[in-house]
């Protein structure tokens, strides 16, 4: 079967990557743009699409399924699987984006991580912030985006949304399951969630 124009430029452009030393694994279902720019020691798992205007660094893993589109990633990343990297992202160096997040127009910084099923939107966070599971930045009102300001060596619990504008100041700690829609002081240990009741032998009603 004759290759469309289309086929023929994804060939050339895995062609190339893998001779400057990309390493892919099912490079048939790998694509690139023409402006795509890999460093050095890149692996990059099957299923994984770039779009236009992507710069990555040196010594990145990019997992299976992933979609990263006009953003910035440092050296020492790890993105995937399942992860869609939006407009406007820059992953510095040593972040680490994990399954089934989605990172728009926001700095995360270096050694901080989003492992798993989170939303960071027009968002900065700092150095060593861990984002727990399920968390989200509530960046958009219904008139306008917000910013959320995470600094440095945040912690916060699975499950938490943050109601932006918002700033967590260094060191903080945002307990599990909470919102919080208020500026968090530093060394301070932020939660929302009521407390949990038990009725002993308790039997439903029939």
């Amino acid at each position: 079967m004759k290759q469309t124009n289309s086929q023929k430029i994804q060939k050339r452009l895995r062609e190339k990557f893998i001779k400057s030393g990309v390493k892919m694994e099912g490079p048939e279902t790998i694509f690139f743009s023409e402006d795509t720019k890999i460093g050095k020691n890149v692996i990059i798992n099957p299923y994984v699409v770039i779009g236009s205007k992507v710069k990555i660094g040196n010594n990145v893993k990019i997992n299976s399924f992933s979609f990263l589109e006009n953003c910035k990633i440092d050296n020492k990343v790890e993105i995937g699987p399942y992860a869609r990297i939006r407009p406007g992202t820059i992953l510095k160096t040593g972040s680490k984006i994990g399954n089934f997040v989605e990172i728009k127009k926001s700095i995360i910084g270096k050694k901080s991580k989003v492992n798993h099923l989170s939303y960071v939107g027009d968002s900065f966070l700092g150095n060593s912030v861990n984002i727990g599971a399920g968390t989200i930045t509530c960046n958009y009102d219904g008139v306008k985006k917000n910013k959320t300001k995470i600094k440095d060596n945040v912690f916060v619990g699975s499950n938490s949304s943050l109601v932006a504008p918002i700033t967590l100041n260094e060191n903080s700690i945002i307990g599990a399951g909470s919102v919080i829609t208020e500026n968090v002081k530093k060394k301070s240990l932020a939660l929302t969630r009521s407390s949990q009741k038990e009725i002993e032998n308790y039997k439903r009603k029939k």
